[in-house]
Formats: structure tokens, sequence, C-alpha cells
């Protein structure tokens, strides 16, 4: 299997399968004499965390990183980081009546049609339990950001069920199970979502991910436009089939005077008076808030029979027993947030490299 690395100067790459020993990354391009140990990484592993609450897969992995390399002295040396996260708590009994049934909206199909070969036991590489080795890179990237760029997410819709923005309060995101900024939206969410999972169905999610103090100038005006290398990155996360940036798909409804973000002065520096663009234009970064929106289907594995076939053409139906998120787009809010840091210390490192500032 190729494409397992993503970035071009801070590169990670991932490996390990949902039930397999372990799982891991190693990350290459980190500059050195950063201070890095397990617990920079840990408390971001913490809000990706299965078994949170009742609203997220029960599945009880305490995602403890290790640092095997690229590291003295609780400083980064340059070399590759390498980190690892065991799994403890893999149950493949629960994929035993599965194993020769293509779940609908899965990968099952497609994998075994590619590489004539899958793991069924929690889908192997194509399970979201991957994405606890992006976070980790995204923990070793905010190091290299710097305490200037603080980026931060949130659960912004679930199902047909959307936060009111005129009440959006970071201060409630870590205050309820949803990361939701609203807290009469969250309160909504917990019957909402209860209802779902009794149901043994699923919803989707939409998830905004917002990085303040990105200078203006990071990005290509080409084929490395910072839209663009965001788009990649979160339509890369498991699930996710939609990207937005700034205003998004709903520009298609704006005049021109209404979508252009006008700009005056404030002493020395441009004031834009407005961010329809995401803070980035002709990709590259204007100096904004750059704000990422993505969507997320709802989860495949469900227990409400659905109809497929199985690997030797025979029609039935199939449901998925075992430890499954009644909406997946919940966790991966940090999964958000990590990739958001993966790509702007990737182009803060290009952009250094070519401007030498």
């Amino acid at each position: 299997m190729s494409f397992n690395t993503f970035g071009h100067v801070f590169r990670f790459t991932t490996w390990g399968e949902s039930h397999g020993p372990a799982l891991g990354v190693v990350v290459d391009g980190c500059p050195p004499r950063l201070p890095l140990t397990e617990a920079d990484i840990q408390p971001y592993m913490d809000k990706r965390m299965p078994g949170t609450s009742r609203f997220v897969t029960q599945r009880k992995e305490p995602d403890q990183v290790r640092i095997l390399s690229g590291t003295f002295e609780g400083q980064t040396t340059g070399t590759p980081v390498s980190i690892l996260i065991d799994n403890v708590d893999a149950r493949s009994k629960d994929y035993g009546d599965i194993k020769d049934k293509y779940r609908p909206g899965h990968a099952d199909y497609t994998y075994e049609k590619k590489y004539g070969i899958r793991d069924y036991r929690g889908s192997g590489r194509a399970s979201a339990r991957e994405t606890a080795a992006r976070v980790a890179a995204g923990a070793v990237a905010r190091k290299v950001l710097g305490s200037g760029v603080r980026i931060r997410g949130a659960l912004i819709q679930v199902g047909e069920h959307t936060i009111d923005r005129a009440r959006w309060d970071w201060g409630q995101v870590a205050q309820n199970p949803f990361f939701c900024p609203d807290a009469a939206a969250a309160a909504q969410w917990e019957s909402y979502l209860d209802e779902v999972r009794k149901a043994g169905s699923s919803v989707g999610a939409v998830i905004e991910v917002i990085a303040e103090g990105v200078p203006p100038g990071w990005g290509a005006p080409i084929y490395a436009k910072l839209d663009s290398e965001l788009a990649s990155a979160m339509m890369s996360i498991n699930a996710v089939k939609a990207v937005e940036i700034g205003a998004g798909l709903a520009a298609a409804k704006l005049r021109g005077e209404q979508n252009a973000d006008e700009m005056r002065r404030d002493g020395t520096r441009v004031k834009f008076l407005s961010n329809n663009a995401g803070g980035i234009l002709g990709g590259i970064s204007t100096g904004q808030d750059v704000v990422v929106r993505f969507a997320v289907k709802p989860t495949s594995s469900i227990l409400t029979p659905r109809k497929t076939v199985t690997s030797a053409g025979q029609e039935v139906d199939v449901s998925t027993k075992g430890r499954h998120d009644p909406c997946v787009g919940i966790r991966a809010v940090p999964i958000g947030e990590a990739m958001m840091a993966c790509v702007l210390a990737d182009q803060m490192l290009l952009h250094r490299a070519q401007v030498g500032a």
C-alpha cells in the first residue's frame, strides 16, 4: 500500500491497523532544538481518545504515546520523530460475522478489489483508529508553529441540528462532550444522539477549524495553494465528504460586492472588513484567521440491517456489531485541528525556505 505519507517539508507517515498490536507515526522534517516530550503530545491524544462519553465508541484505548526517536534531553534533534501508540482493547471477534460481507458505505468492497485482501477486523487501515497517529503528528506540528499560531476546532452541526452562531462561546467547547461552542445546542444534541444510538443508527456532522495568528504570505499561488493543501488534508480524514474554506458554498449565493473582503489601513497594517475568503487569497494567507469547515458522513458501521453482497456474490443483509460512534464527527474535531497544524507547519517551513523569513 502506497501513500501513507503526508506533507512536503514537514512530513509524517502513519502505520498500523485498528486491531494490530500498535500503530504509530514517523514525523520527518521537524526542526531541531524544539522542546518535546510525551507530556506535550498526550493532551491532544486525550481529546480524541475513545470511550470518553456515551456518544462515542466505548472501545477503551488510553492512547498513551511513547517517543521512540528524534529527541534528546527533552528537545528535538532534527532526526525523524517516531511515536508509538499501543492498541490494548481490540475485540476482533465482534467482526467475525462480517468477514465475508461488504458493509455499505465502508471501504470493504474497494479495498478488496484493489488489493485482493482486506483486514475485516475494524477495517484495518481504513479505520478511524489510524487518526490517532495524525493527532500525535499534529502535536509535533504545533511545536513547530510555536505559540503565535492558535488552532481551535468546534462541532457546529450534528445531523440536521446546527448551532446558533450568535451564542458562539469558545469557553463552552471544553464543557460538553461534543466540542460544541453553543451550550443550548449541546444540550439538544444529547437527547438527539441518545435516540440515534438507541435506534442502532448514526448521523453526520460538520466541524469548523480556525487558525489564528497565521501571518500573511504562507502558501503558493498555483499548485501548493494553502487552501488546496488544507482541502486535501481534511478530505484525507476518514468519512469526510466535503470541505469549505471561508464562506465556502455560501459564496455562490453572494454578489461580488458582498463577497469581496474590503480593506482599510490600520496603522501600518492592512485591515480586512470581512473574511469570506477564510484567510486565504490566491492560495496565500492574508494574515486573517484561516477558517476551514468539513462535513463527515454518518458512521457506516451500524446495527440497522442493510442490503449488501458477500465476497462470493451472495445477496444478504448485514448489521455491524461492536463499539462504534453514533456520530463519528465528534472525535473528528481534534483530528481536524491536527491536520490544520500539520499543513500550517509545512507551509511555514516552505515559506522560510523560499523567502528566508
